[in-house]
């Protein structure tokens, strides 16, 4: 499970957890308010209870109904962003393919995709950084750019719809 839908999964629970404290509360309200009024009659600070149990039981609706717009918008937007991240693979590997970078060329440059440092790439590559610049070298000229910047840009250029306007 991703670490985004665990938090997701969390925080829904927690959300459940106190919209279920607040519906205990409400019916506690409505049950001790429904007692006083059987036993006193409906008078001014009965009314006002009898409102105010009224009011925590419609906010307990309406917060629910809130929590559960935000949880199913939440896990639309993890649907999307997996779906992203799978077209965002297939996208890396067919440039990689149709440049013809070599397996570790293509580790060093998707770490550098990922917007890691040469140092970086060679820590977790156990390589010397004079090596992965010499890759990241190769890697550009393939890649028809001169900079890791311009390779990140290379495929977010493809991701980005050239329609979408900024407003």
């Amino acid at each position: 499970m991703q670490p985004a839908t665990r938090s997701l999964e969390r925080k829904a629970l927690i959300l459940t957890l106190v919209l279920g404290c607040q519906v205990l509360a409400a019916i506690f309200f409505a049950l001790d308010v429904a007692g006083d009024i059987a036993e006193a009659g409906l008078g001014w600070h009965l009314s006002i209870e009898l409102l105010a149990t009224l009011a925590l039981a419609a906010g307990v609706v309406v917060g629910a109904i809130h929590v559960r717009s935000l949880i199913e918008r939440a896990r639309q937007d993890q649907t999307l962003i997996s779906a992203a991240r799978g077209a965002m693979g297939a996208l890396i590997r067919a440039r990689f393919a149709e440049w013809r970078l070599t397996a570790a060329e293509a580790d060093v440059a998707l770490f550098a995709i990922k917007g890691l440092d040469v140092a970086e790439i060679a820590a977790l590559r156990g390589s010397a950084q004079g090596t992965v610049r010499a890759q990241l070298t190769r890697i550009y000229a393939k890649a028809g750019t001169t900079s890791q910047t311009g390779l990140i840009a290379l495929f977010m250029d493809e991701l980005i719809d050239p329609a979408a306007t900024l407003s």
